[in-house]
């Protein structure tokens, strides 16, 4: 019965895809909207993205430095490992699932509430394509926008690094730029953005799916807005196996 759920949802879930991926009607309006959900969605997320990645990204280095280091090993391995842990999962993987309990409850709850007020009814009957004008500009907009919260994550996480290296005295600031540096990948950096992108996707779009689909009341929105912060989270760590082993 599971499974015969799932498939059922899956295939909604591509129908409803295939109708928010037709070409815009109006192309004026749809930029309007692209550009409005971009700040909606990305640029009002900046504070909460550097404010989590400056703590993480010192934590990682204390960890590091207590956990790792050891008269054996060299002194950049502490930089050395935060960079890659920063780069490989923090500011890909793990900030898109914290920005799923964020945007995904947004977009879920935003369209859940249009559907039960009626508004994509009234949509609708107007003879407009509600799926492309709604899900469509989110899509995009958070899909554009999401690399750069990564590259703000990755810059923030070091700089929180810094700060454990010139005021907790942790280790010292040569020690962690040398680390840093030591066999840097650039590939690791493209990484991580075409990870987000994926995962961007999968946020936008099963929010969008959940809220748009809603059946009932306000009980059914919230509900809605649960189950698409779940099922975007789940998603995106399933994905990130198999992308990171794609990928690497």
């Amino acid at each position: 019965m599971f499974i015969v759920n799932s498939l059922y949802t899956f295939g909604r879930y591509l129908m409803l895809m295939g109708r928010a991926f037709s070409l815009p009607e109006r192309l004026r309006m749809f930029w309007k909207q692209y550009v409005k959900e971009m700040a909606q969605l990305g640029v009002d997320s900046i504070g909460i993205v550097l404010l989590i990645s400056f703590f993480i990204g010192a934590v990682i280095c204390i960890q590091m430095k207590l956990n790792i280091q050891s008269p054996w090993m060299p002194r950049w391995v502490s930089g050395y490992t935060t960079r890659e842990i920063l780069l490989l999962e923090f500011s890909s993987s793990i900030m898109c699932l914290i920005l799923a309990g964020k945007v995904g409850s947004n977009i879920a709850s935003e369209l859940g509430t249009m559907r039960v007020t009626q508004q994509i009814d009234a949509l609708e009957i107007m003879g407009v394509n509600s799926a492309s004008y709604l899900i469509l500009p989110k899509v995009l907009g958070l899909m554009t926008i999401m690399p750069f919260l990564v590259i703000f994550s990755s810059a923030t996480g070091i700089i929180g690094a810094y700060a454990t290296a010139f005021f907790g005295h942790i280790l010292s600031p040569e020690d962690l730029t040398e680390g840093l540096q030591h066999s840097f990948v650039p590939w690791f950096m493209y990484m991580s953005i075409i990870k987000s992108l994926f995962f961007a996707f999968i946020i936008a779009s099963v929010a969008s799916f959940y809220g748009y689909t809603v059946e009932g009341g306000s009980v059914e929105v919230g509900k809605a807005s649960t189950n698409a912060v779940v099922s975007s989270s789940v998603l995106i760590l399933f994905s990130d196996v198999f992308l990171t082993q794609m990928l690497s």
